[in-house]
């Protein structure tokens, strides 16, 4: 799925208003190659609408590692898109704390410059959605 944001940055405001509307969940999804793990509505829209559910993938598939670095009480997973397209994934157990995973994306149209989810218990949340 193409991303409907990659436009210019109209659609990437656009995309962060839709984001920040999203405060609480109605709902919880499950991806079924990660039956641990289970997500916001907020993450699910903006998967849908960045065509970025590589990126719950991607989380999901460290998350066994950072609950052995860190537990699995709270994480905050960040992702930094380059001007090059290239990407950095990275999880900490808080904001002002060391990293404990990274994975580098040789390349990306994901259309956000920052994207930060939070993983909690095993659910993954937008910050407004705490």
């Amino acid at each position: 799925m193409a991303s409907e944001y990659l436009g210019g940055m109209k659609g990437t405001a656009t995309l962060k208003t839709e984001l920040s509307y999203f405060t609480g969940t109605e709902q919880y999804y499950e991806n079924p190659m990660f039956p641990d793990v289970r997500y916001t509505s907020g993450v699910r829209h903006l998967a849908q609408r960045a065509g970025a559910y590589w990126l719950i993938d991607a989380i999901c598939s460290h998350i066994p590692t950072a609950n052995r670095q860190i537990g699995d009480r709270f994480q905050v997973w960040t992702l930094e898109v380059g001007d090059d397209k290239s990407a950095l994934l990275e999880c900490r157990a808080d904001s002002d704390k060391p990293v404990v995973v990274s994975q580098s994306i040789e390349h990306t149209d994901f259309p956000l410059k920052t994207i930060a989810i939070w993983a909690e218990s095993g659910v993954l949340l937008l910050p407004s959605e705490h």
